[in-house]
């Protein structure tokens, strides 16, 4: 039997006078006595978003009152069987459900949503995932997104819904560099300090609040992070546009886990140091967007 092709609703709760005016004003109430606020400087155009973690069926409700509030259309991906249940299906697909087959037969499906996507870029359309694919405890992301965004050539928007600072919405654009290990487990480390509805159920583990830096020790991270991750104090002090950049600076990243310090080597008589996946993480949270 020929698999029915996929199809994507363009006209959903977002399209609207209803959003536009009544939801939009429900859910900025709603966030202001509740005490949430929503992550400032949403990004433009088109792209790939997830949301992480996610242990809980809130987190949908936070995720989309911030994209309502921000004037954002999102799209998100679901079992195709509860897309085919009456009213419930309609429903879904409304508030933005995409239906998606899981099982082998349903190969060639990823093609379609990259169709989709290459024809809003010229829209703010984010299409969503949640990479841990269940509110359940998992071991390890689905990487479906990664392959999307890196087809369509689109960046991802790392989202969040953090229920101990109470702030949801978009904290960072990134931009994939086209190592996927590297990418994957810097995106991870960003969410190592978001607090999940359920922290026991979330991954990846959730370690703690980011350390509180400096001005000039974010500074260093992001000159660090322009440098691709490796340098000499030296590189760090003119990059960073620091008139000084003490050891003891360093030694303090260090001790906070977002730098290590490699030993000096044959070549050079100076040590390089690097970012820790901890301390790429922490960039991620220092600017909404990387420019280079």
């Amino acid at each position: 039997m020929t698999k029915k092709k996929l199809n994507i609703r363009e006209h959903t709760i977002f399209d609207g006078l209803f959003t536009k005016y009544f939801l939009k004003s429900l859910f900025t109430l709603w966030f202001k006595l509740a005490g949430w606020k929503v992550c400032e400087h949403p990004p433009e155009g088109a792209g790939v978003a997830i949301a992480a973690p996610h242990t809980s069926n809130w987190d949908f409700i936070y995720a989309l009152g911030a994209a309502v509030i921000q004037d954002v259309k999102i799209y998100f991906s679901i079992k195709d069987s509860l897309c085919k249940v009456p009213i419930l299906g309609t429903f879904l697909m409304w508030l933005g459900a995409m239906p998606i087959d899981r099982s082998p037969n349903g190969q060639g499906q990823v093609e379609q949503i990259k169709a989709f996507i290459d024809s809003q870029k010229g829209n703010r359309v984010f299409f969503l995932f949640t990479p841990e694919g269940t509110r359940g405890a998992v071991k390890k992301w689905k990487t479906g997104f990664y392959h999307v965004a890196q087809g369509c050539e689109l960046p991802i928007f790392l989202a969040k819904v953090d229920y101990l600072s109470k702030e949801t919405g978009v904290f960072h654009t990134f931009k994939l560099t086209g190592d996927k290990d590297e990418d994957i487990q810097a995106i991870q480390a960003s969410y190592r300090s978001i607090h999940g509805k359920h922290i026991n159920d979330q991954y990846p583990p959730y370690v703690g609040q980011l350390p509180s830096i400096s001005e000039a020790e974010a500074a260093v991270i992001k000159a660090l992070y322009s440098l691709k991750g490796v340098a000499t104090k030296m590189e760090i002090t003119a990059k960073a546009k620091l008139t000084k950049l003490s050891s003891n600076m360093l030694t303090l990243l260090i001790d906070k886990g977002l730098l290590e310090k490699n030993p000096v080597s044959g070549s050079t008589d100076e040590s390089t140091y690097q970012l820790t996946f901890a301390g790429k993480g922490y960039f991620l949270h220092l600017t909404p967007q990387f420019n280079g």
